[in-house]
């Protein structure tokens, strides 16, 4: 390919200052080192999320005489160690508060939780009712049902609509028939929607 060419028009490359100096790595901080710091090391206890940058050599050395408890008496490093089994939350011994719990009022919470889960377990739970779609609620205008009728009632009121709107029980009265039309169509959507 020829230098001339169109497509080294587009190719662009940092100059080679910026390229060197997004390369370069912090130098170690140990003193009188130049080479470069890419390891990590803490800074120490109260200074957490600090660290020195060091080369290998001098992130080795520092390790092996890291002590995070150093300046720390003996006490002071149980109790640290104790706290950190807990997360350093914290915690109580069992039955301490006992008898603030059974104390002169009688006032015991497991009992008090116990009896709230009884409630809550003997109340009636209602179904979450869904939201009737349009043709749905007017299928259960034309049947004269209320929104939450399912079932039974929808059938028994469809029967009963029925024998009074049929020509044969009105002695071959063909005018009643558009409800009657209604009725069964209203009662077939009431079926499909899930109703019975």
């Amino acid at each position: 390919m020829k230098l001339e060419s169109k497509l080294f028009d587009s190719i662009r490359v940092k100059p080679d200052k910026e390229r060197a100096a997004q390369d370069k790595h912090p130098v170690c901080e140990h003193p009188g080192c130049k080479r470069p710091g890419m390891h990590r090391a803490p800074k120490g206890r109260d200074r957490e999320g600090e660290y020195f940058n060091f080369c290998v050599d001098h992130v080795r050395e520092y390790n092996k005489s890291y002590n995070y408890f150093m300046g720390m008496g003996d006490d002071d490093v149980r109790s640290y160690q104790k706290d950190s089994l807990t997360g350093h939350r914290p915690t109580w011994q069992m039955g301490v508060n006992k008898q603030a719990a059974d104390g002169p009022d009688g006032y015991d919470p497991r009992a008090n939780m116990r009896n709230n889960a009884q409630q809550r377990a003997e109340q009636v739970r209602r179904p979450r009712q869904r939201k009737l779609l349009t043709l749905e609620k007017r299928s259960l205008d034309v049947l004269n049902l209320p929104n939450t009728a399912r079932g039974a009632e929808i059938k028994a009121r469809y029967k009963e609509l029925v024998k009074l709107n049929h020509p044969d029980a009105n002695g071959g009265d063909r005018s009643s028939e558009d409800r009657l039309r209604e009725i069964i169509q209203a009662y077939n959507v009431l079926k499909k929607a899930g109703f019975l």
